[in-house]
């Protein structure tokens, strides 16, 4: 009986069994997680879902009424002297004041009155609301940081430019003269055409020029035919009087 189950329970000579239970290398401590890696974290927290909020019923929120705030009193008075500036004024420039001391500028503004040239000061958000409803729109990207604008009923470029060379501090940016828009180098331009009293000076001249050559192209052919006429007058009388003296000798 002995012999029988040593026979079966033990394994027969080159005997494999189909299954073999190998056993690996493995930590003592299993339950602990690994901490995620911050990149990976990152990124989890980025595309974590995030449910819809519930769309309100209409009507249940109250809608939000914005405040209007009204124009003070002080911007509506600059506004209507802006609009009367340019109105009466021919030159409008705008020139950028470049941490300019009180000295300087008063130096400056006393310049330019001597030629008729006044310095006005008005706030940019004056400026902008009036030039948007305005048709001098397009001198809105001239008004950044602190500027200043100088007026004069009649167009003074070049006297304007010769003023401001002095001040450094102050850098020309453009222009609107007679309702034109000009830059520097359009100004620089200007002010090398010569003034209109000696435009006009010239225009008389050749207008007065060529009324003269027309009245002396006019005059011309008549004294021309006088002229032959009167001298074939003398030419008859002489052949004339040659003819009598010839009679009067033959008798």
């Amino acid at each position: 009986m002995a012999a029988t189950l040593c026979s079966r329970l033990l394994p027969k000579a080159g005997w494999v069994p189909l299954t073999q239970s190998v056993r690996h290398g493995s930590k003592s401590v299993t339950r602990h997680r690994k901490p995620m890696h911050i990149l990976k974290q990152k990124l989890m927290a980025v595309t974590a879902y995030i449910p819809p909020k519930p769309i309100a019923p209409p009507g249940a929120l109250t809608p939000r009424v914005r405040k209007t705030e009204e124009e003070s009193a002080l911007a509506i008075l600059l506004r209507k002297d802006l609009e009367r500036l340019f109105k009466e004024c021919k030159m409008i420039a705008v020139v950028q004041n470049n941490a300019s001391n009180a000295e300087d500028m008063l130096l400056l503004k006393h310049r330019l009155k001597r030629h008729n040239i006044n310095v006005k000061f008005f706030p940019n958000q004056v400026m902008r609301s009036f030039l948007n409803n305005s048709v001098y729109s397009n001198m809105l990207p001239l008004f950044l940081g602190q500027t200043v604008i100088c007026v004069s009923k009649e167009p003074k470029v070049k006297e304007m430019l010769q003023v401001l060379r002095g001040s450094p501090q102050m850098a020309l940016l453009g222009a609107c003269i007679e309702n034109t828009l000009l830059s520097c180098q359009g100004l620089l331009n200007y002010s090398k055409l010569p003034s209109m009293t000696t435009i006009q000076g010239e225009l008389v001249s050749s207008l007065t020029m060529m009324t003269s050559q027309t009245v002396s192209l006019l005059r011309h052919h008549p004294t021309h035919l006088c002229s032959l006429l009167q001298q074939y007058i003398k030419q008859q009388g002489a052949g004339d009087t040659t003819d009598a003296v010839a009679d009067k000798d033959a008798a």
